[in-house]
């Protein structure tokens, strides 16, 4: 399969600034989770199901996935919501957090056979500060107990990668209905935990908000910001969505994070910013040599 640079169009900027915003939405679950009294699998389920009905609503019931990319699409999306939720009930949410964004990882190691887009050493580099720069950020807070969380939490690096694989893999088409049917599925998979303890008016609050504005609207961004940037921007950017987690709880509670926290969370956004930035700096540069030359 012949490579392609899919970043070699339109400026990405506006994707790149899209997906910031994606993550920067999904960063207010740690906070929002809070306010829902209910079994993990049950607030996945009934998330899940707020976002599948504002999903319908806005945009209508997209037809059943029928080839593979769609297909593999919605069952990573259902799987990376329901492992993430698993992990985080059997191990720390530190560890949960961590290994669920090892899916760089595996997007560079992938997205040349399953895209045709090549990983380029930038993307390598950018890969290994955010893998350093996250083990920084959480090093106070690792635990390595609770294996089969910590395995649920791997589980869900792989399940996240091969996610934006397969959305990217839809770029010529629409990613939407592979969100919808992701999310009704999460939804019909955890059913059975919905029923254990009926939700109080906090509870429905919480989760419309999460349904809502941490998972419908910025999937629906991210939906669109797929399709225009290529695989590993895709999933570095959203890196930044575990370092935002700190800043709600310290506008919200006035908690500091700690100096590693810091130091880890600058080498992260210089990751992720240089990768974001750095090819959009220098195509004006080789452009105006290749202009020259002809």
């Amino acid at each position: 399969m012949a490579h392609i640079d899919s970043e070699s169009h339109a400026s990405p900027l506006r994707p790149i600034l899209a997906l910031a915003l994606t993550a920067a939405m999904w960063s207010s679950g740690g906070v929002l989770i809070k306010l829902v009294d209910l079994p993990p699998l049950a607030v996945a389920g009934l998330r899940s199901t707020v976002c599948a009905l504002l999903l319908i609503a806005l945009r209508g019931l997209p037809a059943r996935p029928r080839d593979a990319a769609q297909i593999g699409a919605a069952l990573a999306y259902a799987a990376t919501v329901i492992l993430f939720v698993s992990a985080t009930k059997l191990t720390t949410a530190a560890n949960a957090i961590l290994l669920q964004f090892t899916a760089p990882i595996y997007v560079a190691l992938l997205a040349p056979r399953i895209l045709g887009e090549r990983t380029t050493a930038l993307d390598w580099l950018a890969t290994a500060m955010v893998m350093a720069g996250m083990g920084l950020f959480f090093v106070d807070k690792l635990d390595f107990s609770g294996f089969w969380g910590n395995m649920a939490g791997l589980a869900s690096g792989v399940s996240f990668g091969f996610m934006v694989l397969f959305l990217r893999k839809q770029k010529d088409g629409s990613p939407y209905g592979s969100l919808v049917w992701g999310n009704i599925l999460a939804a019909a998979v955890c059913l059975p935990f919905c029923f254990e303890k009926t939700p109080g008016l906090s509870d429905v609050a919480g989760l419309l908000l999460l349904g809502v504005f941490q998972l419908g609207l910025p999937y629906l961004l991210y939906a669109w910001a797929v399709r225009q940037v290529s695989a590993m921007v895709a999933v570095l950017v959203p890196v930044v969505e575990p370092l935002l987690n700190p800043v709600w709880v310290y506008l919200i509670l006035s908690e500091r994070p700690g100096p590693w926290a810091m130091i880890g969370g600058a080498v992260v956004l210089i990751a992720v910013t240089g990768r974001s930035l750095l090819p959009m700096l220098l195509r004006p540069r080789s452009q105006m040599a290749h202009d020259s030359l002809g």
